[in-house]
């Protein structure tokens, strides 16, 4: 079953962020993932929630999601990511 990583994330520091992208598509390629939305122009229509940016990834299952969030080559790159942004970020997968 097909599983996403969301991730909501306020980039604070752009010249530091830009070091990520690159490294972290190659990960997710790794585990056979793909960034498939990068959301950025959001609109207040209900409730409380209002992501600065939003990135959906999509691998082929739960497994591959995880497999790339417990790879030792992410956890580098996962630090470029929380020193330049404040982010959250969930694993689901479709039904």
């Amino acid at each position: 079953m097909t599983a996403y990583v969301l991730v909501d994330m306020d980039i604070q520091n752009k010249d530091g962020y830009s070091e990520y992208p690159p490294l972290v598509w190659q990960i997710i390629e790794k585990h056979g993932g793909k960034v498939t939305h990068r959301i950025s122009d959001f609109e207040f229509v209900e409730g409380d929630w209002i992501p600065k940016r939003m990135i959906i990834i999509e691998f082929p299952d739960k497994r591959a999601a995880k497999a790339f969030l417990k790879d030792p080559d992410y956890f580098p790159v996962k630090e470029i990511r929380l020193k330049t942004t404040k982010s959250k970020m969930v694993v689901g997968s479709a039904e």
